[in-house]
């Protein structure tokens, strides 16, 4: 990725514009991490990378930014810009484009976040990004409480990267979070669960929580159950216990594994029903946040006599061929009966002894049925 991203570099520089690495991947080179993702910024103007890269994708024609794919990696290439006022503490109303780095850079959030790389490997840091890396400590580019009204993301994105980096925010800037919070209520809530979900994704969790908490932002931020969080490998989990599902944008497949991770809780994750309901998944997200390690509920999973309806010896029609009866309601009745027994082992996984076992049950309904009947009258 890094000579992929020199050489893109040189192929800008050859072109007579200049171009660096710059941000998060420099940062994370720094400091011995693997990292994603690679910015590019350029003094070159996006009509000119079109050139460069007839493949390129222009896909921010207000910020920019151009899209290259080379040797399978996405790079974002920017060009150098200046913003103007935001007026919604979110997007500048007016951008630039210049041709001097320094300006570029003062524009961004954090100084961890300006360091740069040029073609040949050289790290340039304008603005004292490395000191702040060494010393692990976040800091804004600019005046905290300016830098979070011009963008309210970025108290979000402090935590994120205290949390995620397992840095210090500066005194300053905790300070401007605690000023600045109110902003937060006009933030889209799809970004504030992207920044959430990378601070409740990270084994730094705990950091991330004792953040939110310091800095007042349980209320601004609908997290009334924080306390209840504990780490989990798995996000999902997080916001199972946090509770937000009418808050949060969720789709209907993690609205459904946050109710089945709640029904495995409730119903005990390491009983064979719970298991076979709500399946292994739920039920280990459950187990971890109940503090049961995987293995008891790995152990307990491959000891279940069935694991899904087809894994049961008997079918729908060998029922109704045995008990000579046309199929409706008693056939769910009874597979429910069926299913359960055996998970309680009252009955073994076997197809003489589940059509036995079958006509007991039909015969007990019926037998059921007729005293109700009876009482009806009697009454």
């Amino acid at each position: 990725m890094l000579n992929t991203a020199l050489n893109i570099l040189k192929l800008i520089e050859d072109n007579f514009y200049e171009a660096y690495i710059v941000g998060g991947f420099v940062r994370d080179y720094l400091m011995g991490k693997k990292s994603n993702d690679v910015d590019i910024t350029t003094n070159a103007r996006p009509k000119d990378l079109i050139k460069i890269f007839p493949n390129a994708n222009f896909d921010n024609a207000l910020y920019g930014s151009v899209t290259v794919y080379l040797n399978g990696i996405r790079f974002e290439i920017t060009t150098y810009r200046s913003e103007g006022s935001y007026l919604d503490n979110r997007h500048p109303d007016v951008v630039s484009y210049v041709d001097d780095l320094k300006v570029d850079l003062k524009r961004r959030d954090f100084t961890v976040n300006t360091i740069c790389m040029d073609k040949s490997g050289k790290i340039i840091d304008l603005l004292n990004a490395k000191s702040d890396i060494d010393n692990k400590i976040i800091k804004t580019v600019i005046s905290p409480l300016d830098s979070f009204k011009i963008d309210s993301l970025r108290i979000l994105r402090a935590i994120r990267f205290a949390t995620t980096l397992d840095f210090d925010l500066s005194l300053e800037v905790k300070e401007a979070i605690k000023q600045s919070k109110y902003l937060l209520k006009n933030l889209s809530i799809n970004r504030k669960k992207e920044e959430l979900d990378k601070v409740f994704s990270s084994p730094n969790i705990e950091k991330g929580l004792s953040l939110i908490k310091e800095l007042g932002l349980i209320d601004v931020l609908n997290l009334t159950n924080i306390n209840k969080v504990r780490p989990c490998s798995q996000v999902i989990g997080v916001w199972t216990v946090l509770e937000v599902d009418d808050v949060y944008p969720f789709t209907r497949n993690e609205l459904k594994l946050m109710k089945d991770i709640r029904c495995s809780i409730k119903n005990n994750p390491l009983s064979f029903e719970t298991l076979y309901y709500y399946d292994l998944y739920p039920c280990t997200v459950a187990g971890e946040l109940l503090g049961i390690d995987k293995k008891q509920i790995m152990d307990v999973y491959n000891e279940m006599p069935i694991h899904k309806r087809s894994d049961i010896l008997i079918d729908t029609y060998d029922l109704l061929d045995y008990l000579q009866i046309d199929d409706g309601p008693i056939i769910s009745e009874l597979w429910k009966k069926i299913e359960k027994a055996i998970l309680n082992l009252e009955v073994v996984n076997d197809k003489s002894k589940l059509l036995g076992f079958a006509r007991m049950l039909y015969t007990n309904i019926n037998l059921s049925e007729e005293d109700s009947n009876e009482a009806e009258a009697a009454s």
